[in-house]
């Protein structure tokens, strides 16, 4: 399965940074992963529901880590695409003066 289209959408909070949408092969989507900003970094959280204990379940994961390392750049690297065509309600990064 390869990843076919990502989407992006910046927020502006202190550590959720964006959701996303990953689209595998044209034909699967996977919606409300979230791109946090973590005490490590960015990293992306998968689409979860809160359980009646108050704990938060997976509800779509993969199911290793070569699988969770590339959706996790893949949608890190679009996001800081979104951030740099400063899109979104995200911060713009400051850019150099002429």
């Amino acid at each position: 399965m390869e990843i076919t289209e990502v989407k992006v959408f910046p927020v502006n909070e202190e550590r959720l940074k964006a959701f996303a949408t990953i689209i595998f092969d044209g034909c699967f989507v996977i919606r409300d992963l979230r791109v946090i900003n973590g005490n490590n970094g960015l990293f992306v959280a998968m689409p979860s529901k809160k359980m009646k204990d108050g704990s938060y379940k997976d509800t779509a994961h993969p199911l290793n880590n070569e699988t969770r390392q590339k959706i996790e750049d893949t949608v890190i690297d679009a996001y800081k695409k979104e951030i740099e065509r400063g899109t979104g309600d995200g911060p713009v990064p400051e850019q150099a003066e002429a």
